[in-house]
């Protein structure tokens, strides 16, 4: 999965594509690397990212989804947003395939900041008939495996039949909790074998903060952590950096079948 920021406040300064030439550019991009999934996100989520109404993250993503759309029409296609107004319209309006909700079905967003826009971002999903990507704001292993089984539960209620789990590292946690779930992150593919795991960790402070670097020297990093993440039962890299995470991917394929 590689990520196309169309905002102008994402961490990584270089994954800001906020002009037609630029998005189209990323989006070729990840494809042409090996990305099988595109990203769009239109709404910074990092800590002290700017919290920007619904008409703002509407006008960004319509902007970005037509282009990507366009230019990559069989690339699977990924809205980053716990709206479910915005979801609605990436889904119908553009054939977004998977609902990307970084807020654990409403829970909280930003820093703590509570959707409390109304809507239910299960009942849209289910509505549209994507794939949900339910991630965690959790700090432990055992409080994410938790929730992970009640809203599991709850989507199935709704009749979401597709989901994706994601351990949500960087939200809701620090340091050391993000590397004690990434220690053990096998057991949520465990106890959920039918639920691809996504990992999404890169150039994330996990990383900067253990390495004293800066977003920019991150790579290398996440690399690392990328095939610490696969040999703990990953299944998905959301990346910034398309071929260097398909590289790890094939080096771990490789490693897994003895070099067969």
């Amino acid at each position: 999965m590689g990520i196309l920021n169309c905002t102008p406040d994402s961490f990584f300064s270089a994954s800001r594509k906020q002009t037609e030439k630029e998005i189209a550019e990323q989006a070729c991009r990840i494809i042409s690397e090996g990305g099988k999934i595109i990203d769009v996100g239109g709404m910074s989520t990092r800590p002290g990212g700017l919290f920007v109404d619904e008409e703002e993250e509407r006008r960004r993503l319509s902007f970005a989804l037509a282009i990507v759309r366009r230019e990559c029409p069989e690339a699977i296609l990924s809205v980053d947003t716990f709206r479910p107004q915005i979801a609605r319209m990436a889904v119908e309006e553009y054939g977004a395939d998977i609902i990307n909700d970084v807020s654990e079905g409403g829970v909280t967003t930003l820093e703590g900041v509570r959707n409390t826009e109304g809507g239910n971002i299960f009942a849209e999903a289910a509505r549209l008939k994507a794939v949900y990507l339910l991630m965690s704001v959790q700090p432990t292993l055992s409080a994410t495996l938790k929730v992970f089984k009640e809203k599991t539960e709850e989507l199935r209620r709704y009749g979401v039949s597709d989901i994706i789990l994601d351990p949500g590292y960087g939200f809701g946690k620090d340091i050391e909790q993000n590397y004690g779930i990434l220690a053990q992150q096998q057991a949520i593919a465990d106890v959920f074998p039918t639920m691809p795991v996504l990992a999404g960790v890169s150039r994330k402070r996990m990383i900067r903060q253990l390495l004293d670097t800066t977003p920019e020297e991150a790579l290398n990093g996440t690399t690392a952590v990328h095939v610490l993440a696969l040999c703990q039962g990953a299944a998905i890299l959301r990346a910034h950096d398309v071929r260097e995470a398909v590289e790890a991917v094939r080096i771990y394929r490789a490693y897994i079948s003895g070099g067969q």
